[in-house]
Parts: C-alpha cells; structure tokens; sequence
C-alpha cells in the first residue's frame, strides 16, 4: 500500500527533522497507521504491505532510539499550517487521557477520567496524561467550523511515577508553559493567543507568558480583583502601592446592572448576561485584564466568570475565543476513535513520548490534506435517512485519503483488453467500501 502522492508531497517538508533512512521508514509506518485496523508498529508494517523489505525492529527503533525531535516534528507541521493562518495566530491548550495497562510502561500512573467521572464521583484510572498544545484554523472549505490541529505535546507524570523514573517532577501548567516558549521562541515575529481552561489559567502560567502570546481563560467566581495601582504624587515617603482599590469579585459583578446578549457558540444559540471591567489579580496587579461574569439565560447552565490578556476585548469576542477551546476535545475525541491514539504499545521512555502524539499529527496532516486537496474529491455517501450532512467529519475525511490512495493505486495498473471496465469499476468499488 502506499499513500497518494498530494499526501506525500504535502508532507515532504517533515523530512528536514530526520535523517533519509528515518523518514523511509516513518513514511512506511504513516502509510500503516492510515490504513491498519489496529495502530500498534507491527500492525502497521502489515497493513503498509511492507513485511521483509525491512526488518522489523528498524521500525520499532524509529520511536525508541532514532535520533529525531518531536518538538521539531511538531514545529515543522505548524510550517505546513502557517498559510492558512491570520496575524494572531489562535492555540488551545488542554490534556487528555490515554487508558494504558502494564506496571512497567513509562511515565503510567493513575490519573483522573474525566469520560468516567460524575459531577459527583471522581474515577481514576490507569494511562499516560498529556498536555496538548494546537493551533486553531478555520479553513476554506468549512467557513463556519474551526479545527484544532495539534502540534506539541508533553507527557505528565504524577509525584509517583516522576519518583520511579527518577524525573523532576513538573505540573501540567509548567509543561504547557514550556511549549508556549517553544513554540513562540522559534516564531517570534507572530503573535499568539492562547485559549485554556481553569487548569492552564492560573498564576504560573499568566506571570511567566512569553511576549509576543495573550491568554483567555477562565476565572473563579470568587477572585479578588483590583484597580490598577494609582501614580504615586508629590513627596510620599514609603513603599508605592502594588494595587489599587478593591473591585467587585465575579460573584458580585452578577447583583450589578449588566448588558444581554444572544450568542452562537457550540453550535447552538445562547442568550446571557455579563458584566465587565477592566482589572487586575492579585498575582498580576500590573497587567491588565478584562474580567467578565456571565450568567446563562437559556441552557440551565451555572455562572461563569472569564479573563483576557487582551483588556480592550469585548466581552462577546472573549466568549467566541473561549468556545474555540471545544475544537480541541472534538479532536481528542476523533484521535482516539479513529488514528488510534491509545493503541500503541511502546513501553521504553522514547518509543512512550514519541509513538501516541504521531496519531494527533497524522490527525492534524489528514486534515490539512482533506482541506487542499481531499474536499475536491470528496463525495459524501448516500444515506437516503440522513440528507443534510453540514460538512464531512473526520472519519470522512480519512475514508476520502483511503479511498483516493487505493483508486490511485488501481488504476496504475493499467487494465486493458476484454473485460477490464467491469474489473476496473469491481475494483474500485471493493476500495471505496474498504475505505
């Protein structure tokens, strides 16, 4: 099996991170991964047709010992995205769980669930937890859908596991933070905002951004806020204030007059109403922030309280960047269902912290593809039950790469005398039902 040549051709540029010999095989196994049934190495080599050509634990060092950066992997993909990219490029920053099972599987410990968890009972279970960081797009062949398409990752682990592996123990907030420096340190030139929840919001993260990235996230509803600190006049002896008078906290901006509004966010519509100031926190007294309380009309949803770096933000466009963050579950949701993000089986450090988040690039790859070339040959299936499809989803876009690699394939055979239109239109059709 091999991929289509627009995919290969897109993906080129990934070849200036690994030496040839490793992108072969990296090719290969991305080939496996498109089309395998179950995503672990040898899995892959099988369904890339490519058992013998190479011995098999040349695959498996890909991950555990090849000299390559998933850093720079990740950057590199977010070349290949920057073209679709406005002035303010938009991150969402989040984690996820990857259900594991082994004592000995690198980094492995218990972690929370939230897909098993209540509002009432918290389940732990046994994984790997990742920090993700993506970049949010909207592309021209879905206006009215943004996608999250990751592009950095870090492993955490928690005070047990970091101790058993003998590593430095780092909060999720810190790993985030360290790909934020990353990724803003090689693009300095471009300006980010990044989009996080309460976890990502705190003060480790707001008093260490780096200079060219703001931050919209979410706030306690009982958070001291502050004026800014008055300009110190005439000749007064003693330390200048650090802040300025106390404001209303996001629970008590509620009881004030506030302004209503109708949104369209997770697509749906939304009437609430909010109330705003300009502010700071205690940790933060000198940057100013927009806070805002919300409170749902419609929906039976509790109040909220929300922040931006952006302090001449409206409260609408804090609202609209906050809902952008839903794009990145949608994709935690789709890397699992379908790349297979929690079937791979490494259990050394490396083949651990490089194998998992290929499935969220290669996420990120399949769209990007189906967004440049995919959607032209994209043709949605007939489902007399379900006729109003608003856009492909991420199982069509995969089944259009399949379909399109195995046609490609087919008709470079070159079927010719007595019968092959039949055998040809047989073939294909047995490729579009496979795919």
């Amino acid at each position: 099996m091999t991929l289509v040549p627009s995919f290969v051709d897109l993906i080129q540029p990934l070849h200036a991170v690994m030496t040839a010999p490793s992108f072969v095989s990296f090719l290969t196994l991305l080939t496996g991964w498109v089309f395998a049934r179950r995503r672990t190495v040898t899995g892959m080599i099988v369904a890339a047709d490519a058992v013998g050509k190479k011995h098999h634990s040349a695959f498996h060092r890909l991950f555990a010992r090849a000299r390559w950066s998933l850093d720079g992997l990740g950057l590199a993909v977010f070349g290949l995205i920057e073209q679709s990219l406005d002035d303010t490029v938009m991150l969402a920053i989040d984690d996820t769980l990857a259900r594991k099972r082994g004592l000995k599987v690198f980094g492995a410990g218990m972690h929370h669930d939230p897909l098993l968890s209540t509002r009432k009972t918290a389940i732990m279970n046994w994984g790997h937890s990742w920090v993700v960081l993506a970049v949010i797009v909207k592309l021209p062949f879905c206006p009215r859908r943004v996608f999250a398409l990751p592009i950095l990752f870090r492993l955490y682990m928690n005070k047990k596991a970091a101790a058993k592996h003998r590593r430095v123990y780092r909060t999720r907030p810190q790993l985030a933070l360290e790909m934020l420096q990353t990724l803003c340190g090689d693009c300095k030139s471009r300006h980010f905002h990044a989009v996080a929840d309460t976890t990502y919001g705190g003060k480790s993260v707001l008093l260490n951004l780096p200079a060219n990235c703001d931050l919209t996230s979410r706030l306690l509803l009982e958070t001291r806020l502050y004026d800014a600190p008055p300009a110190r006049q005439g000749a007064i002896h003693g330390r200048p204030r650090k802040r300025g008078r106390p404001l209303p906290s996001p629970r008590q901006m509620l009881q004030q007059r506030g302004q209503r509004l109708a949104l369209h966010l997770y697509g749906r519509k939304d009437r609430v109403r909010v109330a705003d100031v300009e502010a700071c926190v205690y940790a933060a007294p000198h940057r100013p922030l927009r806070a805002l309380s919300v409170q749902p009309l419609s929906g039976g949803r509790p109040a909220q309280a929300f922040y931006s770096t952006l302090h001449h933000a409206s409260a609408q466009q804090i609202l609209t960047w906050y809902a952008m963050r839903w794009s990145l579950e949608v994709g935690f949701h789709d890397t699992k269902q379908h790349p297979g993000f929690e079937q791979p089986q490494g259990w050394s450090r490396h083949a651990v912290e490089r194998t998992a988040p290929i499935a969220m690039l290669l996420y990120s790859l399949v769209i990007l593809w189906f967004a440049k070339i995919g959607h032209r040959l994209y043709r949605p299936p007939y489902r007399p039950w379900y006729p109003h499809k608003p856009h492909a989803s991420f199982a069509d876009m995969l089944a259009t790469l399949k379909q399109a690699s195995g046609r490609h394939q087919v008709l470079s055979i070159g079927l010719t005398g007595h019968g092959s239109q039949n055998a040809l239109q047989t073939l294909l059709h047995t490729v579009q039902q496979a795919a």
